[in-house]
Parts: structure tokens; sequence; C-alpha cells
């Protein structure tokens, strides 16, 4: 898992089905059922982190992404 994504404080999971903002690559949530082939003809990189944003404030999760960036 990138290290970005192991910074953040959001949820790492591999369903969608949450009020919460939740990070992960595409490969292992969205389009897990695909193969790598098939990622790649579609123009999604092995490397590509979905985010789906929930209801948190957004203050929050804009703090929650700068501290992930900021430690790269």
């Amino acid at each position: 898992m990138p290290v970005f994504i192991t910074k953040l404080t959001f949820t790492h999971a591999a369903h969608l089905g949450s009020v919460d903002t939740i990070v992960g690559p595409s490969k292992t949530t969205s389009h897990v059922e695909n193969t790598m082939e098939e990622r790649s003809a579609l123009g999604l990189p092995e490397n590509m982190i979905r985010w789906s944003v929930g209801i948190e404030n957004i203050n929050d999760i804009k703090i929650n992404f700068l501290q992930a960036l900021e430690s790269l």
C-alpha cells in the first residue's frame, strides 16, 4: 500500500458502502474484479488511489490529506 495511504486516518476498506471517507488502491477497491490487464486497458494505473468522500467536515478531510502529503 502506498506510503501516502498509510499516513491517512481515513478508513482503508475494500468496500465502498460507507458514509465515511474511504481511500485505497483501485485494484483492491472499485476494480478488484478486474485483472491487471483489464485495468491497464481501462487506463487505470496500478498505483492509482481511489478516494470516496464521506460526510466528515471538509476541513478535517483537507487537514488529513495535507498531513499525508507532507509526509512524502
